[in-house]
């Protein structure tokens, strides 16, 4: 009977980067965090894809923090958005209820 050792599967840095940065996005990382987990996350799936059937792990990672990062820049631009527009609607009161408000 012969022993045959189990074929190493290593896990993809890039899915880890990913998943580190997806999470930092939320906590400490805000805008930076959510763009590297974007950008890591794609290139790991496009090496874990390329790479031979069953050799490289990470594929979960790198999706969560693709979804983590898409989520953040997404909050970020809406949370701008609201800033612009909250801005906008201040200034058009403050001068609406100016004294000399020619009506």
């Amino acid at each position: 009977m012969s022993y045959q050792p189990a074929a190493s599967r290593t896990t993809n840095t890039l899915a880890v980067i990913s998943l580190v940065f997806g999470i930092a996005s939320w906590t400490v990382l805000p805008l930076v965090g959510a763009v590297l987990a974007i950008v890591c996350g794609h290139l790991a799936r496009k090496e874990i894809r390329s790479a031979p059937l069953n050799s490289v792990e990470g594929d979960s990672m790198a999706v969560i923090g693709m979804v983590l990062g898409y989520l953040q820049f997404a909050f970020l631009v809406l949370a701008v958005l609201a800033a612009f527009v909250l801005t906008a609607l201040g200034v058009g009161l403050f001068l609406h209820f100016l004294p000399w408000h020619a009506s």
